[in-house]
């Protein structure tokens, strides 16, 4: 029986006080991360109670790193930590000599403006983990921590690619289990907070949904819950009013869920 179909198991028999299922299955807290394109969208998240933000743009094509200038003025606006997507261009994520010299400047330019992380991935041309030239991302970042983004998704062996990311240093793990979102892909997450143990954050994210945040935590034990909260198909570069106010609602909500749930471990 998988490690994910026992603690299903388990899950449904009478709860032993102070027992734990699985790694990752008993919080000491549940973080919420906001992808965000702008600075009203990041006040957003802060006022709804998020933990920290993801900053991007170009989220049709699944971002790239933003501009100096939002980024300065994004961190500098926001107390919670900002967590800047390193990211040359849309794509695969197979990057050339100047590319990578490119998401160098970007680590350090990010570092400068007082960043608290970076989410960067690269990848061979085999589909596997690069793992020297992203450990130099890694440790070009520090002290930044670091994310290694949804790149791990498009890797054909997850246990062999969770185990390279690993070896790059990186702190958190972002991916939707390798599916095209998160609750189609809970059973390859539960195996990799499994397999992760407490050797990196596993971080959910892809197609997050207020209405299956609770399932996708339910089934999985991820720690960490990664998305946009996009209600509609719109270009969301210039978030204001009624917009914003739903943003800040609906990352209340979700903020409410995960915490709600802490309570019930």
């Amino acid at each position: 029986m998988s490690p994910c179909a026992y603690a299903e198991v388990v899950r449904q028999l009478p709860a032993v006080k102070g027992a734990r299922i699985l790694p990752g299955k008993t919080f000491k807290k549940i973080l919420f991360e906001l992808c965000v394109e702008n600075l009203a969208s990041a006040q957003a998240a802060e006022r709804g109670g998020a933990d920290r933000v993801e900053l991007c743009t170009q989220l049709e094509i699944g971002g790239v790193t933003p501009a100096e200038e939002l980024t300065a003025a994004t961190i500098q606006a926001l107390r919670i930590p900002v967590h800047v997507l390193i990211r040359p261009r849309g794509g695969d994520f197979v990057y050339s000599g100047t590319e990578f010299a490119q998401m160098q400047q970007q680590i350090e330019w990010v570092k400068k403006a007082g960043a608290a992380a970076a989410v960067l991935g690269v990848l061979q041309a085999d589909g596997r983990v690069d793992v020297p030239r992203s450990r130099e991302l890694v440790e070009l970042a520090r002290p930044m921590k670091v994310t290694f983004h949804r790149a791990f998704d498009e890797t054909r062996d997850k246990a062999e690619a969770l185990e390279a990311v690993v070896e790059t240093g990186a702190d958190c793990l972002l991916t939707s289990g390798g599916a095209p979102d998160v609750l189609t892909g809970a059973e390859e997450l539960c195996r990799l907070v499994h397999q992760a143990g407490e050797r990196i954050q596993i971080m959910a994210g892809g197609g997050l949904k207020l209405a299956n945040l609770d399932e996708v935590l339910e089934r999985t034990g991820v720690p960490c819950m990664h998305g946009s909260l996009t209600r509609r198909e719109t270009d969301c570069a210039d978030v204001q009013g009624t917009d914003v106010a739903i943003l800040e609602a609906d990352v209340r909500s979700a903020v409410g869920t995960l915490r709600g749930r802490l309570r019930s471990e």
